[in-house]
């Protein structure tokens, strides 16, 4: 049987992040650091770093939503990153760290509103919901150097400072999303 591809653009801060967490869930096939929600076609990582393209850094999530339905991908998104905080993630301040969800079509549209409703509700935010919801209009891939960055850069400060405790914390929460084969 064919495998069914679904994919969602998100942005929650730096994308070597997300993409960590999102390449452990079950029924993801691929996740890609890039760019979207800005001005400028075919941005660099350096010009979207000085936060004048508009651009987010965001990633990519396609996945089988016969394993993992889009609801349970935003709900684990609303869950690793922080969407009350503007334009910011811990350190990293800017707009191209904003909180970000870039829906392809209607129906992706209805269901990140009714997540972000249970978000608001379940109140697993003190502090209103500040993610940005708008239409996919282009997203350019980041540069091969970011892709599957923790994986191939684990050992360095940034890695196991930052992502290796949202990593661990990833775990603990939602062994049941986890792939069977650990990366």
């Amino acid at each position: 049987m064919e495998p069914v591809q679904e994919e969602i653009v998100m942005g929650g801060g730096c994308f070597w992040c997300i993409e960590a967490i999102f390449l452990q869930v079950k029924g993801v096939s691929e996740v890609r650091s890039g760019y979207a929600g800005g001005s400028v076609k075919n941005p660099t990582y350096e010009e979207v770093c000085t936060g004048t393209t508009g651009h987010a850094e965001v990633v990519r999530v396609r996945f089988d939503p016969r394993v993992v339905s889009l609801e349970n991908i935003l709900r684990l998104f609303f869950h690793i990153h922080d969407p009350t905080t503007l334009n910011r993630q811990g350190n990293d301040e800017g707009t191209q760290y904003r909180s970000t969800i870039l829906y392809a079509g209607e129906g992706q549209k209805a269901t990140a509103l009714r997540v972000m409703g249970e978000v608001i509700g379940q109140r697993v935010w003190a502090d209103p919901l500040v993610t940005e919801l708008a239409p996919l209009q282009a997203f350019y891939s980041a540069e091969q150097y970011h892709w599957d960055y923790y994986r191939r850069n684990s050992g360095t400060g940034y890695c196991r400072l930052i992502i290796a405790p949202k990593l661990s914390k990833f775990r603990k929460a939602h062994p049941d999303m986890l792939r069977d084969i650990q990366n």
